[in-house]
């Protein structure tokens, strides 16, 4: 069963005591506050750590209109695009400067310009340590907007910063585990003995 926005909001709502809502135009305080905190939170919470579920990679349009400074090319980002990582070109990353929805780099008109990128991801693709996360993050945020309970509040906004770490670990591990270089410290260590 696929989890939704207002499912998120009311266990949120219901960790700190107050009702559940059932549609953010229910005109009750709870719907008022979780209809008008809900998505600044998701997008905070999205841009906070390189989440792999809410992860992209997109091939850039160059762009022939942009006014270019110190740059060779702009290139036309994503319009989901939360935080832009990095650019590549050939599979190697190339310097850039983003400016509004744009990305500048030096690049020339045959490269094939590739951005990896965060971004807002549909709850149906949120995996249980992230609900859980948005769930206990506002929660922190109603209990003090609807029920004006600041040691409740203080106390879930910690429980927050632990869930937080915590999915950010199980995140870290939906990857391929990179081999260290070590060729450094074999040199390093040959030429002192």
């Amino acid at each position: 069963m696929a989890v939704t926005d207002v499912d998120i909001c009311a266990r949120a709502l219901v960790m700190i005591g107050a009702q559940p809502i059932t549609s953010f135009s229910d005109g009750t305080t709870e719907a008022i506050v979780a209809s008008n905190l809900y998505e600044d939170t998701v997008r905070d919470l999205l841009t906070r750590h390189r989440w792999r579920f809410a992860s992209g990679q997109a091939q850039l349009s160059r762009r022939t209109d942009a006014p270019l400074d110190s740059w060779d090319a702009a290139y036309q980002l994503p319009a989901n695009l939360l935080v832009l990582h990095d650019l590549t070109v050939n599979g190697y990353n190339v310097v850039y400067d983003r400016y509004q929805n744009l990305a500048y780099c030096n690049a020339d008109a045959a490269d094939v310009v590739v951005a990896n990128y965060t971004f807002r991801a549909e709850e149906d693709l949120w995996p249980p340590y992230f609900i859980s996360l948005v769930e206990v993050y506002l929660a922190s945020l109603f209990a003090y907007a609807v029920a004006n309970q600041i040691q409740t509040a203080d106390y879930l906004d910690k429980k927050a910063l632990r869930q937080l770490a915590l999915a950010r670990n199980i995140d870290s591990q939906e990857q391929t585990t990179r081999k260290m270089d070590l060729s450094l410290f074999t040199r390093v260590r040959r030429t002192i003995g």
